[in-house]
């Protein structure tokens, strides 16, 4: 039997690949690094993925008591506990993304200094391990909407669509420069702790966008606020999930929702808004990849 030559692929030198697009064509790969990890992770677990359930539960029972009982939050903002959990699904996944990013590429040092292969791998693998560990806490956020009297619409599936969009290309962006960074300097995982510290009360999860925009007057700080493209993915997710289960909603004459005594439960073109931030991210992902590709030429060495 004949046939014609074998098409030999040329070596590349690391730092000149495809980057994520070499990734999205060894899914292969990408689908053994996610079950290796995942396998690791729970190996003598009595729980095993059960703790993707037990975390959140946890997180949600502390915000909810000590800031919507004790600080009396729930009495302010109207069925608290679907607002509250809607922004923690967003942020946990986030949060998440950035810890476990950035110790990719250390963790799998083996990997990295004896087998060629596309080190954006490891980043990628590890952000789809926080995405199956979101999907529990997802289908809990889902199942007591609809108890809450939550029913799908074209405006509440464009809004999950666009606010997880931003957070996973954000979440990859900055998983690419923590995970490249922390071989160079490993103490840099500590502040990514620090920030994990921060972004949960740097976006309306715990409180509604009003409670900046009364305390900053609305001035330029209101908008730096809202430039943010993490407070728009948070301010969507709660439009779709928390908004439509609202029974004290109010609309202003223009058409705005609003919330009891007039507050605008969202500022306004948020859509607009979502899709600037979606850009945004998408940019610093193009970024982080170039400063990517240009570090690991020296993960070798260093590690």
């Amino acid at each position: 039997m004949t046939g014609g030559p074998a098409t030999v692929q040329p070596l590349l030198a690391p730092g000149r690949g495809g980057g994520l697009h070499d990734v999205a064509r060894r899914r292969y790969l990408l689908r053994l690094l996610v079950r290796r990890e995942l396998r690791s992770r729970y190996q003598g677990s009595l729980l095993g993925l059960g703790w993707s359930y037990v975390r959140p539960a946890v997180n949600f029972a502390v915000y909810f008591f000590v800031v919507g009982i004790f600080l009396k939050m729930s009495k302010a903002i109207p069925n608290f506990p679907v607002f509250l959990f809607s922004g923690m699904v967003l942020i946990s996944f986030f949060t998440e993304t950035l810890i476990t990013t950035a110790w990719s590429i250390v963790g799998n040092a083996p990997l990295v200094k004896k087998v060629y292969l596309p080190r954006e791998l490891f980043p990628v693998s590890s952000m789809l391990v926080s995405g199956v560990h979101m999907l529990p806490a997802l289908a809990v956020l889902m199942g007591g909407a609809v108890w809450a009297g939550w029913a799908p619409s074209w405006i509440a599936v464009g809004s999950i669509l666009l606010a997880f969009g931003i957070v996973a290309a954000l979440a990859m962006a900055f998983g690419l420069l923590f995970g490249a960074v922390n071989v160079f300097f490993r103490d840099f995982g500590q502040v990514v702790d620090i920030i994990n510290i921060v972004v949960p009360w740097s976006v309306p999860m715990i409180y509604p966008w009003t409670t900046v925009q009364e305390a900053t007057h609305g001035g330029w700080l209101l908008q730096a606020y809202l430039a943010n493209p993490l407070t728009s993915a948070v301010l969507l997710f709660e439009r779709a999930f928390w908004w439509p289960t609202n029974d004290q909603a109010l609309t202003l004459p223009n058409g705005a929702p609003a919330l009891p005594g007039g507050r605008l439960a969202f500022p306004y073109h948020l859509t607009t808004r979502g899709l600037t931030g979606l850009l945004a991210a998408l940019v610093l992902l193009a970024v982080a990849q170039l400063v990517f590709a240009r570090l690991q030429r020296r993960f070798a060495q260093e590690l």
